[in-house]
């Protein structure tokens, strides 16, 4: 990634200097069809047209352009020698005047890496499928732009497509002419700019809305995928959450959709799970199930969906000004996307996904080295593609979440809808969000943002019980503690639950107090006189961000009676699921990854009380956890013991399921994860063979999707060789059935086969970035350590070279996905170490992700000593 870099430093300067009027796109993309012999990489012909201002006469800019190629530079009608001034990522501007027009002709690369103006070609039909995706800067590889989020400007995209195509962007096209030509864009930023093209699938609908002053909106809706894709494609669900997300957020914001129509499409090898593009939104086409999924599926799609749509305000409508402020999209789109998933779709136990699943993700990332306040410094682009993490989105999130709680819905929402207005079209920073909110709540946040967005690190609360001699409380008390790292101690509202069994068996709620903890010790004075409580719940309904701890009697409930934890009355959906004990769940799992629980014990507990659970989302996320204390934090002497433990159980689980449910197939998928003894890989053999007279379990439909699971785990002991996958190959010869080939194809447990995947990642960039995905998925398996051993050395030989030769995406692919991890070992930490201080002058981006792996393996380590100790 050499000279492809921007500072903030730079960008500031060049916004300080610069106004953008407006550009003209014009892509000739019919060179995406029909062979090509050429040395360098397939291009297609990019001309751009910027009009621009400076407030200085005489001044020197550069505009941003990563392509092989430039034919012709002009600014202002004076043709400038392109050899002169386009170095591979930037082209000079010298002599500015008052007003400027400049014109770029280049070459431009398709991309293999989902980066720019991605190519894809289905090996189902041989149809080329072209999107494009920039965040956080990679409009620049597809046409020459200022590439910084605070020099908004209109946009008039115009595009040539091969004969029968059709192409999209963010405004409405036609075909005038063999040229699709599209509406100019409001002002928006670089990177939210799109084009899709290609025979795509595409469905349409219209949303409508009358207002209260009697005008009425009507946005045209569209949505699209592959033509292999199409019978899978329940269009009319995405349809339906589309428009409840459009009422609901009208409701909320008071301010009408800005951006005209409004397009998804679900594309082939997206790096990301989707992207805000105003009026094209992009997702990745796994949002389409080709086979049985259970709600919890559907239930992220929507909540993706709508978290995109909250970006149409927060993020495109008003866009922070440098991505040092990346939250005030982030933060606010995962937020509104759990919110209004809860209020205005069947989803209506969002909010229990989302403490046990986003915030996981939150409290993983806010214990790394990396670690950073929700306002971050970005220093330049590599930072910035490095903080689209957990404490941006899903910690952020959750800070929303109570400061909603702390200044109230109503006040929060008229604060947002101040903010649009007055700040439409243009970019903000942190200081006008809180203006307006302060504003509307009438309370002072400079303090609330000092703890909560401007530091980092997370807190753990801790409650502290003393009973009389009559057993009832005389005192309770909530203990706050930091890391020694990141020892701010925050303000925090929280409710806290007392627990008891019933007549009946559960274990409920029979008293709540809520209570602001602020600094090491808060008295809960309201519970004082409460009979003794078996289980005291500190953060009950979620409130706050923190990690939960529990007081010895209370774990020794959980140990017990986990299963027959519930909330005081059932969810609004009817189904009992419980808040409380995903809570519960979430909290145990971060005292396995502190290394206060032994792995084993984390275990144990999933196999009593795991089939009992009644949310699936929760289930599959304990299936996750149960997986990762089994492969990273349980000691290797136990680890043969705790994987037949495992397998045992879900068995077990699978043949009581009621057929045909998603439990039966959560289950299904898990027993495939963990199965690793010769009756376990015949059983998955078997239910492979069902209809020629293999194993049959009643209701269970083992589709493409699960038979490629299955075949992963006998690929990864041997028992599906070449010929079986390529068989399969035959029977899913599609996109998604060469990725699931390509994964198991890594996976076998042989030498020559590592060294293939190693070099077809590490060596060679001929691979695109779904299969450099499945490739370094299906070389790192838990039971092949001793096979991947010698790759320590190789891995840390190797990584500066791929980060400076390869796109940043792909960098982190590699950097990330073969991070030895598996050879965990105090040797394998010290090479890490090693290495570290033997690359002080790393990329810094490169730095962290070495840092935070090794984080991880410290962590595994201390982790499986916590194990070992159990058994002693």
């Amino acid at each position: 990634m050499p000279g492809e870099n921007l500072s903030r430093d730079e960008a500031r300067e060049r916004a300080g200097l610069l106004s953008v009027d407006g550009y003209e796109v014009a892509l000739d993309l019919r060179s995406a069809v029909g062979d090509f012999a050429g040395d360098g990489p397939r291009t297609f012909r990019s001309v751009t047209t910027i009009r621009f201002r400076s407030n200085e006469a005489g001044a020197a800019t550069f505009v941003d352009l990563i392509s092989p190629s430039v034919t012709a530079v002009s600014l202002n009608g004076e043709d400038l020698d392109p050899a002169a001034v386009f170095d591979g990522s930037r082209i000079q501007l010298e002599s500015l005047a008052e007003d400027n027009e400049l014109v770029v002709d280049a070459q431009c690369a398709y991309s293999r890496t989902g980066e720019g103006m991605h190519r894809f070609v289905d090996p189902e039909d041989g149809e080329v499928y072209l999107y494009t995706q920039y965040e956080p800067a990679d409009a620049r590889r597809v046409f020459a732009n200022f590439e910084q989020p605070d020099l908004k400007a209109p946009y008039r995209f115009s595009v040539q497509a091969p004969e029968g195509w059709t192409a999209w962007s963010n405004g409405v096209g036609e075909l005038v002419d063999g040229v699709w030509r599209f509406a100019e864009t409001k002002p928006i930023s670089t990177y939210i700019t799109a084009v899709v093209a290609g025979p795509y699938h595409y469905v349409t609908d219209t949303y409508e809305r009358t207002f209260d002053d009697g005008s009425k909106l009507v946005v045209p809706l569209g949505a699209m995928c592959r033509k292999g894709l199409a019978p899978y494609f329940d269009a009319d669900d995405v349809f339906t959450v589309t428009k409840q997300g459009l009422d609901f957020f009208h409701d909320s914001f008071d301010y009408p959709y800005p951006f005209g129509k409004y397009d998804q499409a679900f594309v082939p090898e997206y790096n990301l799970g989707a992207m805000e593009n105003p009026g094209m939104v992009t997702f990745r086409e796994e949002f389409i199930f080709r086979g049985k999924v259970t709600q919890a599926s559907y239930e992220r799609r929507a909540n993706v969906i709508l978290h995109e749509m909250a970006h149409m305000w927060f993020g495109d409508l008003v866009t922070m000004r440098w991505w040092d402020d990346l939250w005030l999209k982030e933060s606010f789109a995962d937020f509104m996307g759990a919110f209004s998933m809860v209020e205005a779709t069947r989803f209506t136990d969002g909010w229990i996904t989302f403490a046990n699943n986003r915030k996981s993700w939150a409290y993983r990332a806010d214990q790394l080295p990396s670690t950073h306040p929700i306002t971050a410094d970005i220093r330049d682009l590599e930072d910035a593609k490095l903080n689209f993490d957990g404490i941006t989105y899903a910690k952020g999130a959750s800070v929303l979440k109570q400061l909603v709680a702390y200044v109230g819905r109503d006040a929060f929402l008229e604060g947002a809808r101040r903010y649009f207005k007055r700040h439409a079209y243009g970019n903000t920073d942190l200081g006008d969000l809180l203006s307006a909110l302060e504003e509307t709540s009438g309370r002072d946040l400079a303090a609330w943002s000092r703890s909560w967005l401007q530091t980092a690190g997370v807190n753990s609360l801790t409650p502290q019980v003393t009973l009389n001699a009559e057993g009832r409380i005389t005192e309770l008390a909530v203990v706050q503690e930091a890391a020694a790292s990141h020892p701010e101690l925050r303000p925090h509202r929280v409710a806290v639950g007392l627990y008891r069994r019933t007549a009946g068996g559960a274990v409920e709620r029979y008293a709540r107090a809520e209570v602001d903890v602020d600094g090491p010790r808060t008295v809960v004075g309201e519970l004082a006189g409460s009979e003794a409580p078996e289980l005291v719940l500190v953060n009950d309904d979620d409130l706050t961000y923190c990690k939960i701890r529990f007081d010895e009697g209370s774990m020794a409930t959980l140990r017990e009676r986990l299963g027959d934890i519930s909330d005081p009355s059932p969810s609004s959906s009817g189904r009992g699921y419980s808040m409380a004990r995903a809570l519960c769940w979430s909290a145990l799992w971060n005292a396995t990854r502190d290394a206060l629980m032994p792995a084993r014990d984390f275990i144990d507990l999933v196999l009593r009380f795991a089939g009992r659970e009644s949310d699936i989302g929760v289930l599959q996320m304990l299936h996750a956890w149960a997986r990762s204390a089994l492969v990273h934090y349980a000691a290797p002497e136990w680890r043969e013991t705790g994987g037949r433990l495992l397998a045992e159980g879900a068995l077990k689980e699978l043949r009581i399921a009621e057929p045909a449910s998603q439990h039966q197939l959560t289950w299904a998928r898990f027993f495939g994860a963990v199965a690793s003894s010769e009756a376990d890989l015949q059983l998955l053999q078997g239910l492979l063979d069902a209809n020629g007279g293999g194993a049959k379990i009643d209701g269970l439909d083992v589709d493409q999707e699960l038979r490629w699971a299955f075949l992963e785990t006998l690929a990864t002991y041997g028992a599906a060789d070449e010929s079986v996958l390529a068989a399969e190959l035959a029977r899913d010869d599609t996109a998604s059935g060469k990725r699931h080939q390509v994964r198991c194809l890594a996976a076998r447990p042989s030498e020559a086969v590592k060294a293939q995947a190693w070099a077809q990642v590490v060596e060679s960039d001929a691979l695109s970035n779904a299969l450099v995905e499945a490739t370094i998925s299906g070389f790192q398996q838990p039971s092949q350590r001793a096979l991947t051993a010698g790759y320590v050395e190789k891995y840390f030989a190797a990584i500066e070279r791929v980060w400076g030769e390869r796109s940043i995406q792909i960098g982190m692919d590699v950097v990330r996905g073969l991070f030895p991890g598996l050879q965990d070992s105090s040797a394998t930490l010290a090479a890490t170490d090693a290495w570290l201080s033997g690359h002080e002058q790393a990329a810094p981006a490169l730095r962290r992700l070495v840092l935070e792996a090794r984080d991880d393996l410290a962590r595994a380590l201390r982790g499986q000593a916590c194990d070992g100790g159990a058994a002693r």
